[in-house]
Protein backbone atom coordinates (compact mmCIF):
# COMPACT_ATOMS: atom_id res chain seq x y z
CA UNK A 1 0.00 0.00 0.00
CA UNK A 2 1.08 3.86 -0.05
CA UNK A 3 2.90 5.40 2.10
CA UNK A 4 0.11 7.81 3.20
CA UNK A 5 -0.06 11.14 5.43
CA UNK A 6 -1.78 10.78 8.66
CA UNK A 7 -3.27 13.41 10.90
CA UNK A 8 -4.34 12.43 14.74
CA UNK A 9 -6.30 14.73 17.11
CA UNK A 10 -7.08 13.17 20.79
CA UNK A 11 -9.93 15.05 22.44
CA UNK A 12 -10.84 14.51 26.09
CA UNK A 13 -12.76 16.16 28.61
CA UNK A 14 -11.74 19.21 30.56
CA UNK A 15 -11.24 17.11 33.73
CA UNK A 16 -9.64 14.43 31.95
CA UNK A 17 -11.85 11.63 32.20
CA UNK A 18 -10.84 9.84 29.02
CA UNK A 19 -6.87 10.05 29.84
CA UNK A 20 -7.56 9.17 33.24
CA UNK A 21 -9.63 6.39 32.52
CA UNK A 22 -7.07 5.33 30.12
CA UNK A 23 -9.02 5.82 27.37
CA UNK A 24 -8.67 8.00 24.14
CA UNK A 25 -11.37 9.15 21.34
CA UNK A 26 -9.07 9.95 18.41
CA UNK A 27 -10.22 11.89 15.11
CA UNK A 28 -7.50 10.71 11.98
CA UNK A 29 -7.32 12.08 8.87
CA UNK A 30 -5.84 9.93 6.07
CA UNK A 31 -5.74 11.64 2.84
CA UNK A 32 -9.64 11.97 1.75
CA UNK A 33 -10.47 9.87 4.58
CA UNK A 34 -11.41 10.68 8.25
CA UNK A 35 -12.01 7.80 11.11
CA UNK A 36 -13.41 8.66 14.77
CA UNK A 37 -12.03 5.45 17.22
CA UNK A 38 -12.76 4.96 20.61
CA UNK A 39 -9.76 3.20 22.64
CA UNK A 40 -10.33 1.64 25.98
CA UNK A 41 -8.22 0.90 28.71
CA UNK A 42 -5.23 -0.93 27.83
CA UNK A 43 -5.68 -4.80 29.37
CA UNK A 44 -3.08 -6.69 31.09
CA UNK A 45 -0.33 -8.09 29.63
CA UNK A 46 3.15 -7.81 29.85
CA UNK A 47 4.44 -8.65 26.59
CA UNK A 48 1.65 -6.63 24.32
CA UNK A 49 -0.49 -3.73 24.18
CA UNK A 50 -3.97 -4.60 24.03
CA UNK A 51 -7.21 -2.61 24.15
CA UNK A 52 -10.46 -2.79 22.40
CA UNK A 53 -11.02 -0.12 19.34
CA UNK A 54 -14.23 1.39 18.37
CA UNK A 55 -14.16 2.65 14.69
CA UNK A 56 -16.58 4.62 11.86
CA UNK A 57 -15.70 6.45 9.34
CA UNK A 58 -16.61 9.56 8.64
CA UNK A 59 -18.50 11.62 6.63
CA UNK A 60 -18.21 15.25 7.51
CA UNK A 61 -14.80 15.81 10.18
CA UNK A 62 -15.89 19.66 10.57
CA UNK A 63 -19.66 19.19 11.77
CA UNK A 64 -17.94 16.10 13.95
CA UNK A 65 -15.63 18.57 15.73
CA UNK A 66 -18.07 20.83 16.19
CA UNK A 67 -20.29 18.29 18.14
CA UNK A 68 -17.46 17.42 20.14
CA UNK A 69 -16.83 20.72 21.01
CA UNK A 70 -20.86 21.23 21.73
CA UNK A 71 -20.13 17.80 23.90
CA UNK A 72 -17.43 19.59 25.50
CA UNK A 73 -15.06 17.50 24.67
CA UNK A 74 -11.66 19.52 23.59
CA UNK A 75 -8.16 18.57 21.55
CA UNK A 76 -5.56 17.49 23.97
CA UNK A 77 -2.51 16.45 21.92
CA UNK A 78 -2.10 15.68 18.07
CA UNK A 79 0.25 14.72 16.02
CA UNK A 80 1.08 13.82 12.34
CA UNK A 81 3.04 10.58 11.17
CA UNK A 82 3.84 8.78 7.49
CA UNK A 83 2.49 5.30 7.64
CA UNK A 84 3.15 2.16 5.24
CA UNK A 85 0.44 -0.58 5.55
CA UNK A 86 1.80 -3.96 4.56
CA UNK A 87 -0.87 -6.24 2.91
CA UNK A 88 -2.67 -7.89 5.89
CA UNK A 89 -0.83 -11.36 6.46
CA UNK A 90 -2.79 -14.43 7.24
CA UNK A 91 -1.79 -16.60 10.07
CA UNK A 92 -1.44 -20.65 10.39
CA UNK A 93 -4.85 -20.21 11.68
CA UNK A 94 -6.80 -18.18 9.21
CA UNK A 95 -6.47 -14.47 11.20
CA UNK A 96 -5.14 -11.78 9.96
CA UNK A 97 -1.49 -9.54 11.05
CA UNK A 98 -0.97 -6.17 10.23
CA UNK A 99 2.30 -5.15 9.44
CA UNK A 100 2.68 -1.06 9.82
CA UNK A 101 5.49 1.53 9.46
CA UNK A 102 5.12 4.79 10.79
CA UNK A 103 7.57 7.43 10.58
CA UNK A 104 7.29 9.90 13.22
CA UNK A 105 9.44 13.20 14.47
CA UNK A 106 10.13 11.09 17.67
CA UNK A 107 11.11 7.98 15.75
CA UNK A 108 10.49 5.33 12.87
CA UNK A 109 8.69 1.81 14.41
CA UNK A 110 7.22 -0.82 12.98
CA UNK A 111 3.14 -2.00 14.50
CA UNK A 112 2.28 -5.35 14.22
CA UNK A 113 -0.92 -6.15 15.15
CA UNK A 114 -2.69 -9.50 15.33
CA UNK A 115 -2.63 -12.67 17.07
CA UNK A 116 0.58 -12.98 19.88
CA UNK A 117 1.72 -15.72 17.98
CA UNK A 118 1.68 -14.26 14.87
CA UNK A 119 3.46 -11.07 16.39
CA UNK A 120 6.10 -12.79 17.83
CA UNK A 121 6.76 -15.16 14.57
CA UNK A 122 6.62 -12.09 12.62
CA UNK A 123 8.82 -9.84 14.80
CA UNK A 124 11.30 -12.93 15.36
CA UNK A 125 11.21 -12.91 11.25
CA UNK A 126 12.52 -9.44 11.36
CA UNK A 127 15.51 -9.89 13.65
CA UNK A 128 13.32 -8.72 16.93
CA UNK A 129 12.63 -10.28 20.51
CA UNK A 130 10.34 -9.49 22.57
CA UNK A 131 12.81 -7.82 24.40
CA UNK A 132 12.35 -5.10 21.86
CA UNK A 133 8.37 -4.64 21.83
CA UNK A 134 7.31 -1.33 22.67
CA UNK A 135 3.78 -0.82 24.01
CA UNK A 136 3.69 3.32 24.67
CA UNK A 137 1.45 5.06 23.14
CA UNK A 138 2.84 7.88 20.53
CA UNK A 139 1.39 10.59 23.59
CA UNK A 140 4.08 9.30 25.80
CA UNK A 141 6.14 8.88 23.02
CA UNK A 142 6.05 12.26 22.49
CA UNK A 143 6.16 12.94 25.90
CA UNK A 144 9.26 11.03 26.95
CA UNK A 145 11.52 13.01 23.59
CA UNK A 146 10.44 15.87 25.13
CA UNK A 147 12.01 15.04 28.65
CA UNK A 148 14.69 13.93 26.60
CA UNK A 149 15.27 17.15 24.42
CA UNK A 150 14.08 19.31 27.72
CA UNK A 151 11.16 20.79 25.80
CA UNK A 152 7.66 21.41 25.94
CA UNK A 153 4.98 19.90 23.93
CA UNK A 154 4.02 22.59 21.69
CA UNK A 155 1.23 20.65 20.22
CA UNK A 156 -0.68 19.98 23.22
CA UNK A 157 -3.52 22.18 23.63
CA UNK A 158 -4.85 22.31 26.86
CA UNK A 159 -6.25 -4.89 19.65
CA UNK A 160 -3.43 -5.81 20.64
CA UNK A 161 0.12 -4.37 19.33
CA UNK A 162 3.45 -3.81 20.01
CA UNK A 163 5.81 -0.97 18.59
CA UNK A 164 9.47 -1.68 17.42
CA UNK A 165 11.71 1.34 17.05
CA UNK A 166 14.38 1.35 14.23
Amino acid sequence: MPRLWEHNLLFDFPDARLARSHRALRLRRVGNECFLTLKGPPRASKRYKMRREFETRIQDPGALRKILQELQLQETFQYRKHRTTYAPVRSERGRTGLLLYDETPVGKFVELEGPPHWIDRTARALGYRPEDYITTSYVALYRQAARRLGRVLNNQRTRRNILIQF
